[in-house]
């Protein structure tokens, strides 16, 4: 005798409102550089800054990060563990206060929400300035 195994389709999981102060993640259905970048006015007026604090951990060359994961940060082997810091882009010296995430390998990643506040091309390897607070 062979069973018949019925599959129960679970629905897709609601996104939830982010906790406060954090951007949600986008829709699945982004297609946009718009639609991915759910950060908020404030949230960026609150990112953006002319700060010249912290200690400088180093120059690193960046690729835009996975544009699922919203809010401002970047992915880095300059840091061990998670911190907050800000980054500078060198070419036109905009800065943006960001996540510090420790990453393995060499490489390093940047969010999508920070990468247009510091008005960086998307697409291109950009060098950034890493500072931690």
């Amino acid at each position: 005798m062979i069973e018949q195994i019925e599959q129960i389709e679970q629905p897709a999981p609601q996104l939830s409102d982010a906790p406060d102060g954090a951007a949600p993640p986008p829709p699945r259905s982004a297609q946009t550089v718009e639609q991915f970048d759910t950060t908020t006015d404030a949230q960026r007026e609150a990112a953006a800054t002319t700060s010249t604090g912290g200690t400088l951990l180093g120059e690193t060359v960046a690729t835009l990060g996975d544009p699922s994961v919203p809010g401002f940060w970047i992915e880095t082997p300059l840091v061990e563990t998670a911190a907050m810091g800000r980054i500078v882009f060198v070419d036109n010296g905009k800065s943006a206060e960001i996540e510090l995430r420790p990453t393995t390998g060499a490489s390093t990643r940047v969010s999508l929400a920070a990468l247009r506040l510091l008005e960086a091309p998307l697409t291109d390897l950009v060098t950034l300035e890493v500072y931690q607070n």
